[in-house]
């Protein structure tokens, strides 16, 4: 596909047009430069990530020390909750419920592919901005509000949403089902709905950004596979994402007009609903077909950005750059056709499961040629180990190991021994959490100079991925063996079971290590904001890097580059390539003659 040129005439003309005065309000709060609509992405997502975070430090001590007293949790969930200190059972499942449905959507979606697609596409793609930056401002807004109508609802007199991050029917439906199913579900439906339109107008706008504004000689075998990756991950949201939002507005008709899409004949206390001719199940299609794309439009930004890392902090040429956006189609592909592994045990026909069991199989072979050539392009490398090179190769590690359960996961048959034990919970959080995650934390790393002017504090990074990564393994490694032991998810004490008092002493283990992992993010969060202000001033391109936007002024222009926009001779890998002095050739660098461009 050849690149499309910019009108090079008009595009100096649009770029004088920026250079009016910016108020305060037109600059940090209704902006439509892409790179401070990235800053205002990551400074909510890192907000809403504290929030989630949080709930989950609270819900382990519950898990660890069952009907204990804890003054923190009257503290922070009140009489109501947490009488005398001891969290109640129905507040639980409402921190479990919140805490998904805020790491999975507003961290590791929204935080992570908005923050990078906002600040990468332009700059890598070289263009001044987004295709709409009024769209761009917009869907940023409709996430802050979805973000705002979540935290709403945890004050809800009868508590938050409590069905799980999966608000399953009839829990979700019914308002008089459990505490955390009436006003709480409510507002959880309407953030999601709120969130979802935001999330297709980023997505529309970053596919319309690299398809027309590219400049002149960035074709698509050019682009960075940091770019391949945030426009598939667009487009997959541009397919799925409606179907979850068709699921959301049937279940608010259920819950308030009377209508029964998921319902069918339900009796509660005795009583028969007027409820008929819905299925529960239905809502499960309609969920994990955008729930398991979802798990890629968590996962491939991470990987887009985890090529880019190694690649520059390996100085060689990434491999297998071709087979690298095959395996990124492909598994865009195949992740809309695996949903119904997450249904084994919903009745399904057992033709219709081992079909699923062969493409959620299949997804495997393009998952490990993107493990395989992260290795491949490690091996004898001159690494520069700094934190962001640290956190990309401990996602390589962790997409491995937590790819290695999902084969069990897959099989129908194996799956029926695991499904809804702590074994998923540990095969979930490794692949998609704990990797996302990284994949986050190393772009920050990396393009935080680009963002803020400054540099983060190295030896606090180190500290900071140490960790991390021993804590991470420490919770969800043991998961696995008590998942195995059979212990189900959700339970807030499994005291009454005495076949699980022998698990009681690893929940132990997992929630200390839950703990300490939790408060060295603290580590973290102190070296991005003190570095902000005092962090050591950066270079025009500290990492010696290849791509466009280190070619971009250190200050930030609206408009990205002052006077024309860089033309690109080359691809983005050309690290320690022979016949050059130095190790990297910038994308700008024209071909030498008889110099032969790679692509392998």
């Amino acid at each position: 596909m050849s690149a499309i040129a910019h009108d090079h005439g008009h595009d100096n003309h649009a770029h004088e047009e920026h250079h009016h005065k910016d108020t305060f309000i037109t600059k940090y709060i209704f902006s439509i430069d892409h790179k401070m609509i990235a800053k205002q992405y990551l400074l909510t997502g890192i907000v809403m990530g504290v929030i989630g975070v949080g709930m989950s430090m609270l819900f382990r001590m519950q898990l660890a020390w069952p009907e204990e007293s804890f003054r923190i949790f009257n503290f922070l969930l009140g009489d109501k909750f947490a009488p005398n200190g001891v969290m109640r059972n129905d507040i639980y499942l409402a921190l479990v419920t919140i805490h998904g449905t805020i790491m999975v959507f507003f961290v590791l979606t929204a935080a992570l592919s908005g923050t990078f697609s906002n600040l990468l596409i332009p700059l890598q793609c070289g263009a001044r901005d987004m295709a709409s930056g009024f769209m761009n401002m917009i869907s940023y807004w409709l996430f802050f509000l979805s973000s705002v109508v979540m935290i709403c609802s945890l004050f809800v007199e009868s508590g938050p949403a409590s069905a799980g991050w999966t608000i399953y029917p009839p829990l979700s439906a019914l308002p008089q089902a459990i505490p955390g199913s009436g006003t709480g579900m409510t507002l959880w439906l309407v953030s999601m709905a709120i969130f979802i339109a935001s999330s297709l107008m980023g997505s529309l706008n970053y596919v319309v950004t690299v398809i027309n504004l590219r400049t002149k000689g960035m074709s698509m075998t050019r682009l960075p596979l940091t770019i391949w990756a945030f426009f598939i991950t667009a487009v997959i949201g541009i397919v799925s994402f409606p179907v979850l939002l068709s699921a959301a507005l049937l279940l608010i008709m259920d819950r308030s007009f009377g209508t029964s899409f998921f319902l069918s004949d339900i009796y509660i206390a005795g009583e028969v609903l007027h409820y008929q001719g819905g299925s529960p199940v239905l809502f499960e299609h309609l969920f994990w077909f955008l729930g398991h794309p979802e798990v890629y439009i968590v996962l491939l930004p991470a990987l887009g950005i985890t090529s880019e890392i190694i690649a520059t902090n390996s100085r060689k040429p990434i491999f297998g750059y071709r087979a690298m956006i095959a395996s990124i189609l492909a598994i865009a592909f195949l992740s809309t056709i695996v949903w119904g592994h997450h249904m084994f045990l919903s009745g399904m026909n057992p033709f219709l499961g081992s079909v699923f069991t062969f493409t959620t199989l299949l997804i495997a072979i393009p998952s490990a040629v993107k493990a395989f050539n992260y290795i491949t392009t490690l091996w004898k490398g001159n690494l520069q180990l700094n934190p962001a090179m640290l956190f990309s190769i401990g996602l390589v590690s962790t997409f491995i190991t937590g790819g290695l359960t999902g084969i069990i996961l897959g099989d129908s048959t194996l799956d029926i021994n695991v499904h809804d034990t702590y074994f998923v919970v540990a095969h979930f959080h490794l692949v998609m959490g704990i990797s996302a995650l990284y994949g986050m934390f190393a772009g920050i790393y990396h393009w935080y100079p680009k963002m803020f002017k400054r540099m983060l504090n190295k030896n606090l990074g180190y500290i900071h991925f140490w960790v991390t990564a021993v804590c991470a393994y420490g919770v969800f490694f043991p998961m696995h063996f008590i998942g195995m032991a059979g212990l189900p998810r959700r339970y807030y004490t499994n005291t009454n079971f005495p076949l699980f008092d022998d698990l009681q002493d690893v929940n132990v283990l997992i929630t200390t290590f839950a703990l300490v992992g939790g408060a060295f993010q603290l580590v973290f969060l102190f070296n991005f904001f003190y570095s902000i202000f005092y962090g050591k001033k950066t270079v025009q391109n500290p990492w010696r890097s290849n791509t466009l936007e280190w070619t971009a002024p250190i200050e930030h222009l609206h408009g990205n580059w002052d006077g024309p926009i860089p033309e690109v001779h080359r691809w983005p890998y050309d690290y320690s390539k022979p016949g050059h002095d130095e190790d990297f050739i910038p994308q700008t660098v024209p071909m030498m003659p008889g110099e032969e461009e790679l692509h392998h």
